[in-house]
C-alpha cells in the first residue's frame, strides 16, 4: 500500500559495533547522569524535622479569634457559612446568659460552630465575609489523620488561647 504523501524515508541499519553491543556506552551515559543527580541539592525536605517556608497568602487551619478583653468576635451571624462554596461550615446560634459577658462580645453568640476540614477548599470567603473579623486562615497545615470524624473542628479546636494565659 503506498502512503498519502508518497514520501518515502529509507531507513538505514547499520551493524553495531563491538562497543555498542556491549552496552558500554549506554552504562556510562547513565551513570554519569547518576552521578551528575547525587551531587546535587536535595529537593525534597525531612517534614517532620524540617518545616517549609511559606508564602505571605498561605491559607492555613481556620481560628476563630478573641478580642482585646478574650471575648469571643464570632456573633453567629452565620454569613461565612453562607458565602462558603463548598457548605462546610455548620454553626448553632443562642443567646448569652447573665454572667456571660466575659465569655461572649455580643447578646448572640455561636454555641456550636463546626468546620468539616474533608469539604473546606480553603477559598479565604468565609474570611472575607465575616463582618467582626472573627475568623481568619492563618494556622498551620491541617493535620493528617485516619478518620473522618477527626476531620470535623469544632470550637474546642478552632478558639484561639485567650490573651491573659
Amino acid at each position: 500500500m503506498e502512503s498519502l504523501s508518497n514520501k518515502r524515508k529509507v531507513l538505514e541499519v547499520k551493524p553495531l559495533n563491538l562497543m555498542e553491543r556491549a552496552y558500554l556506552p549506554a552504562i556510562v551515559s547513565g551513570l554519569a547522569t547518576t552521578m551528575k543527580h547525587f551531587f546535587r541539592k536535595p529537593v525534597t525536605i525531612s517534614y517532620p524535622e524540617e518545616k517549609r517556608e511559606f508564602s505571605e497568602n498561605f491559607r492555613g487551619m481556620h481560628s476563630l479569634k478573641r478580642d482585646e478583653e478574650g471575648r469571643e468576635r464570632c456573633t453567629a451571624c452565620g454569613l461565612c457559612a453562607l458565602s462558603c462554596p463548598a457548605e462546610a461550615i455548620t454553626m448553632t446560634a443562642a443567646e448569652r446568659q447573665k454572667g456571660e459577658e466575659h465569655l461572649y462580645r455580643e447578646e448572640k453568640y455561636a454555641a456550636v460552630y463546626e468546620i468539616n476540614m474533608l469539604r473546606c477548599i480553603f477559598c479565604g470567603l468565609c474570611e472575607e465575609a465575616c463582618p467582626k473579623e472573627a475568623i481568619y486562615l492563618d494556622g498551620d497545615i491541617v493535620p493528617a489523620d485516619y478518620l473522618r470524624k477527626d476531620f470535623i473542628y469544632g470550637k474546642d479546636k478552632l478558639v484561639e488561647a485567650p490573651l491573659n494565659q
